[in-house]
């Protein structure tokens, strides 16, 4: 996306702290909402914050987004889950959905915040508009990322977000048998992103949420 306009120091730069919200805004959406709705799990581990420091996987939030930063010049990762007990929950069947479904609504709306800043750095004065271009382009880097994780995690195969809602929705026995491809379930996806449907399917959506996103503001 970026990585022929910035040196790698750069990038890393631009990318860190929209790659670093979309994750951890993604997990505190889910312990926030199964909170409201009657688990409090995640309030009594202390992961309804978003200090960086309580939602960080090695892997997941430094090592993968800072390879894939340094090779294909973008960033993709994933936080610690935030720990949910669906037993706990009000009404477990529509709860689950509900909670999954925070992740993905979260990066949505940051998505819309990013685009949001956009727009501000492009009404300053010309003087200062230069001197906010880094966080003019932090705001088309938190568009794209927001985007990513947005689709990613709507893929409806377990263990996926979009799994577990369609496994909560979906009669039991359809559901049952949905939630069997969770060992399968990231093999699947991998094939998928590297068969190119679902980068086909994050351009339509990425065009849907920027069209949205100017519709807004």
């Amino acid at each position: 996306m970026f990585s022929t306009e910035f040196n790698t120091v750069q990038l890393i730069a631009i990318a860190i702290i929209p790659t670093l919200f979309a994750i951890v805004v993604h997990e505190v959406a889910h312990g926030w909402v199964a909170f409201r709705l009657g688990d409090s799990t995640a309030y009594m581990l202390g992961r309804l914050t978003l200090n960086p420091l309580k939602h960080i996987d090695p892997i997941g939030t430094i090592l993968v987004p800072l390879v894939l930063i340094l090779t294909v010049g973008f960033a993709f990762g994933w936080a610690k889950p935030v720990p949910v007990n669906f037993h706990n929950l009000h009404n477990p069947g529509r709860d689950t959905a509900l909670v999954a479904a925070a992740g993905p609504f979260a990066n949505l709306l940051m998505a819309i915040a990013w685009g949001l800043i956009i727009k501000l750095v492009s009404l300053l004065p010309d003087s200062v508009a230069t001197l906010a271009l880094p966080l003019l382009y932090m705001g088309m880097f938190g568009i794209f990322i927001n985007i990513i994780l947005m689709v990613f995690n709507l893929i409806p195969i377990p263990p996926t977000d979009g799994g577990r809602i369609a496994t909560s929705l979906l009669p039991p026995p359809l559901g049952y048998q949905l939630s069997r491809l969770e060992p399968f379930g990231l093999l699947i996806i991998l094939l998928l992103m590297f068969s190119g449907v679902l980068w086909q399917l994050f351009n339509i959506i990425n065009q849907a949420v920027v069209h949205l996103i100017q519709y807004l503001l």
